[in-house]
């Protein structure tokens, strides 16, 4: 991607520019956050059988198809964050086996003048049931300019409630929040994973719940085939797009996303719109 120049800076002092500036880049980490399980959503149902109707008829998490998808173990996707027509960062997302389970990483960092404006450092760890694509546990380590905190979240299905516990690392200030949890539901880490699973049906509408310690039910669209080109390569790709219908996610903006239209199903560009701007995430390499 080509870099390019800093944005003209508005009048007023260094310090309200680097807040304004700072701001916005909270909302990208934000949108980053909706883009992965929104992306999900899209291909949701998109395991279901080709005889079988297609719709959302009730939201729910549908497990890997025996024999179709393999998990990307060991492989890291490294893609460029571009914003308000400046290189804002760089995200990596891998996974890895884990005894029984399937663990998810995914690392956030700025770069270039938002780096100088407003560093992030963000760290994300979560788990699943490779068999059942519930999502068992997240660990957030996140420092955005002065802001350090870390978060843990743990899915108890037999209770069906989710636990969070949240520690503000500067003031020491913690809270233990508990949530309603449907009978299984993806996470905005491991939701960029369940997307890649399944089959991508033209014209399939499907929706299921998201949990980031709070529960969103998606819907999403699989749109049409189309021809993307990114740093990592030129791509024939299904375009999905999603957003949320209820809970903390709903009316933050939409999401459209880009998959390899073959059996890996690559994520190879996605793309975010709230009301302040346009996210853009391309793909510049895969690390094994």
């Amino acid at each position: 991607m080509r870099r390019l120049s800093r944005p003209s800076k508005p009048a007023g002092s260094d310090s309200d520019y680097g807040a304004a500036v700072g701001a916005r880049f909270q909302h990208l980490r934000t949108l980053l956050q909706i883009a992965l399980p929104l992306i999900a959503t899209l291909l949701t149902a998109q395991q279901t059988p080709s005889n079988e109707t297609i719709g959302a008829a009730h939201a729910e998490i549908v497990p890997p198809r025996p024999n179709y998808y393999l998990f990307p173990d060991g492989q890291g996707y490294v893609y460029s964050a571009e914003w308000h027509l400046i290189i804002a960062g760089t995200g990596v997302v891998r996974m890895e086996v884990d005894r029984n389970e399937r663990k998810v990483t995914a690392t956030a960092e700025s770069s270039g003048v938002v780096n100088v404006l407003f560093p992030v450092h963000d760290r994300f760890e979560a788990h699943f049931d490779p068999r059942t694509f519930c999502s068992l546990s997240i660990f957030k380590h996140s420092e955005e300019g002065s802001h350090k905190r870390e978060t843990s979240i743990h899915f108890d299905y037999v209770r069906k409630k989710s636990t969070l516990d949240e520690k503000n690392l500067k003031t020491g200030e913690a809270k233990h929040v508990e949530n309603d949890l449907a009978d299984c539901a993806t996470d905005v880490i491991t939701g960029f994973y369940y997307v890649q699973s399944l089959l991508l049906q033209l014209g399939a509408v499907y929706e299921f719940p998201i949990s980031d310690g709070k529960t969103a039910i998606i819907r999403a669209t699989v749109e049409k085939r189309e021809q993307v080109k990114v740093p990592a390569g030129t791509f024939s790709a299904v375009l999905v797009t999603a957003e949320a219908i209820s809970g903390p996610l709903k009316s933050k903006g939409k999401v459209w996303a880009w998959f390899c239209d073959d059996a890996s199903h690559t994520p190879v560009q996605m793309r975010a719109r709230l009301g302040w701007g346009t996210l853009l995430f391309r793909l510049q390499r895969i690390e094994k």
